[in-house]
């Protein structure tokens, strides 16, 4: 599929995932709008596909702090009358318990908050598409999540990394269920997928883990590997009547039973809107 003509957000552009997705996207002809948090590292993105003969501009975001992701969609919003692709690829796993500049716990607002909102912002850009198309990278951890509406951010018992994340991964699914429905009707459709395990940098969450990232890394998959599902999700020709769905190695799959819990998906929807500052609907 060509995306001549078309403009793509991706976050979390800097590095691993996000750099092949913005890259592929950019080989296939679309304008992309490089976002990340690591100013030298988003720079050298941008120039290298513009240098390989694509087409892309920088933005530089910190998600942890909800006032930059609605500067960036101010600017997203200023730049493109038009934007059909939204990749929303930004994620971390934190090593301790952390708070946002918002006080939400810092996995919860990085992995979810900013990108329920920063969709938010983009939404009318979104529709203006005549095949717009929104996917988010979740990850397989998510079967192992659950998500406690009493204790989103995590302030009661031991904090746990990984529950945090898998929280978080829990969150993008029934994030990408709640999207469908609010879109239903429109040209717009929302996906999300498990891009495999991946060697990146999002692993470094803690002593041990960076000691043993190097060894696990040679059985994980590289990060062009790992963009290959979310890059299909966004460009691929055939996908109409699909919004919702959970991707794996380019198939659509079955998630847990708790991310097919539409009446999480909702509340969720509803507790985002209002840590959001946003109206309860798209």
């Amino acid at each position: 599929m060509t995306l001549a003509g078309k403009v793509a957000v991706v976050t979390g552009a800097s590095a691993g995932i996000g750099t092949e997705i913005a890259r592929g996207l950019a080989r296939l002809g679309a304008t992309v709008a490089v976002v990340g948090r690591n100013i030298e590292r988003t720079h050298d993105v941008r120039v290298r596909i513009n240098d390989a003969g694509g087409k892309a501009d920088a933005f530089f975001v910190d998600f942890a702090r909800l006032s930059d992701v609605r500067h960036l969609g101010a600017e997203l919003v200023d730049r493109y009358p038009v934007i059909d692709i939204l990749v929303n690829n930004a994620g971390v796993a934190v090593g301790r318990r952390t708070v946002s500049a918002d006080h939400y716990e810092t996995t919860f607002a990085v992995n979810h908050l900013a990108p329920f909102l920063l969709t938010h912002l983009l939404r009318d850009r979104l529709l203006a598409s005549p095949q717009g198309r929104i996917v988010t990278v979740s990850s397989g951890a998510h079967f192992r999540g659950r998500v406690d509406f009493d204790d989103l951010h995590r302030e009661r018992g031991g904090y746990s990394s990984w529950e945090a994340y898998a929280q978080s991964k829990l969150t993008n699914v029934l994030f990408t269920r709640a999207l469908a429905t609010q879109l239903a009707g429109s040209s717009v459709t929302a996906t999300c997928c498990h891009p495999g395990m991946v060697g990146t940098d999002i692993w470094q969450i803690g002593p041990w883990v960076s000691l043993v990232a190097p060894l696990a890394k040679m059985f994980m998959l590289s990060p062009a590997k790992g963009a290959d599902t979310p890059l299909w999700l966004a460009s691929a020709a055939d996908l109409g009547g699909t919004s919702g769905g959970y991707y794996e190695r380019r198939t659509l799959v079955t998630p847990s039973a708790a991310a097919q819990d539409d009446q999480a998906a909702a509340r969720l929807w509803d507790v985002s809107a209002r840590l959001c500052h946003l109206p309860a609907h798209l």
